[in-house]
C-alpha cells in the first residue's frame, strides 16, 4: 500500500472526488488551527503510478509514504 497525504484546501470539491474514486481509502484527518486539514489516500501498489498521474495532471502537492503515518507524524510534518 501507498499512502498520499494532501492539504485538504489545495483540493476543490471535484479533484477530491476524483482522489476518492481511485483510491482504497480515504481519510481526513482534522487539525485546529493553525494547522491544516490533511486527506490521506490510501492506494494499492498497483495503481501507484496511475494515482501519482492523476495527482500531477491535477498540478496537487503530496508527501507520499509506503507506511500509514500517524496523527503525530502528520502533525510533525506541518510544524
Amino acid at each position: 500500500m501507498w499512502y498520499f497525504t494532501v492539504r485538504q484546501n489545495d483540493l476543490s470539491n471535484e479533484q477530491y472526488q476524483l482522489l476518492q474514486k481511485k483510491a482504497k481509502l480515504t481519510e481526513v484527518e482534522i487539525f485546529n488551527e493553525p494547522y491544516d486539514n490533511l486527506c490521506l489516500f490510501e492506494v494499492e501498489r498497483e495503481e501507484y503510478s496511475q494515482f501519482v498521474d492523476t495527482l500531477d495532471l491535477e498540478g496537487l502537492r503530496y508527501e507520499v509514504v509506503s507506511e500509514r503515518p500517524s496523527r503525530q507524524q502528520l502533525l510533525e510534518g506541518m510544524r
